[in-house]
């Protein structure tokens, strides 16, 4: 992380009311929901259980609290999960697609199981779903969406397998989602959306082509999406939302942008969203918690450098101790805005 020497202006104002982020409340509410298999929420998020794994697990790592978790029974749930293509699906006995094959790959990374899953399966199931134009789609069903062509992208580079797939094609292919404004959408002309922002700005440093970002054009749309609560939202007119302080953030880390954003008004807003009795984050302030948007507001602390917290690579979406074990990645950025103090006392006095 940076020293506290080289901090940016509004990291540390002295009339900042930073809160704290309640790391232990977390921690536990993350281990309680993963196993309250008996609640209505575990139940309607069975389609997606191995992404809410590796949210509920990256949360945990991001926290430094992965001894809590049964590491072995997760990694047979995951092993559970693949199919003879070499896909992996979000829960057992259901079908393989491209969103669940990458989040089973970084819940193994993360575990220090990868050896555990068919690698030459997982690269021969990615790379089949590139499509002529350099597209990738979700799943035999056919959707073309550039969140694919980045977990596509993140996959193989995670696995050290970018040559399995055409990767000037699917460079261009995200190219032509750019918009006016700097932006991208799903495919070609669609609406600019931060999540899909995410996709695109990741899949580029990914394979190479960060210089094909119009990167202040995009940065200037990417700041606009901060409201005067602190928090960001992913389009216009849209309420501000937890999540986008890692699809926002982490866009504007990767293009080293991070100090366009107001970094303690966003961390204000993340905070307020805290659950202070349960742990938990929510996407909104007085909302119910979830895992999701836990994991994406300690990624956004953490993108700031909130004291305490692993670092994160804002285009992997894994921690940056994972990323430096790696044979092989694709570029990766381990870009951070800045030390944030744990309390305001350790900032007035830094």
């Amino acid at each position: 992380m940076a020293s506290s020497e080289s901090l940016p202006a509004w990291t540390l104002r002295a009339d900042d009311r930073l809160k704290s982020l309640l790391v232990e409340k977390h921690a536990a509410y993350v281990k309680r929901v993963s196993e309250d298999t008996e609640s209505y929420e575990f139940a309607v998020s069975e389609h997606l259980r191995m992404s809410g794994v590796y949210w509920g697990l990256s949360a945990m790592y991001l926290l430094g609290a992965m001894d809590r978790m049964d590491l072995k029974a997760i990694g047979d749930f995951v092993v559970s999960c693949q199919h003879p293509s070499g896909g992996f699906g979000g829960n057992v006995h259901h079908d393989p697609h491209m969103l669940y094959t990458l989040s089973a790959v970084q819940v193994m990374l993360l575990i220090d199981q990868v050896d555990r899953i068919d690698r030459d399966g997982v690269v021969r199931y990615v790379s089949g779903l590139q499509q002529a134009d350099g597209s990738f789609i979700g799943d035999a069903w056919g959707e073309v969406d550039t969140r694919f062509s980045y977990c596509a992208l993140n996959c193989l580079s995670l696995l050290g397998a970018l040559d399995a797939m055409d990767v000037p094609k699917a460079t261009a292919f995200v190219e032509s989602c750019q918009n006016f404004d700097g932006g991208y959408g799903a495919t070609p002309g669609g609406e600019s959306h931060a999540g899909q922002v995410f996709c695109c700005v990741g899949a580029l440093v990914i394979a190479g082509a960060a210089d094909r970002i119009d990167a202040d054009l995009l940065s200037w749309w990417l700041a606009e999406r901060q409201l005067p609560s602190g928090g960001l939202n992913g389009r216009p007119e849209k309420l501000a939302d937890v999540c986008y302080s890692w699809w926002v953030l982490s866009s504007l880390s990767a293009i080293g942008r991070i100090h366009w954003i107001d970094g303690p008004a966003l961390l204000n807003f993340i905070f307020s969203c805290q659950d202070e009795d349960d742990g938990g984050i929510a996407d909104k302030p007085e909302d119910m918690a979830d895992v999701f948007h836990t994991f994406f507001g300690i990624a956004g602390c953490a993108l700031l450098g909130y004291e305490g917290l692993e670092q994160i690579d804002p285009v992997h979406a894994m921690p940056v101790s994972i990323m430096q074990k790696l044979a092989k990645p694709g570029p990766w950025g381990a870009g951070v805005g800045a030390v944030v103090p744990a309390t305001l006392e350790s900032a007035s006095s830094t």
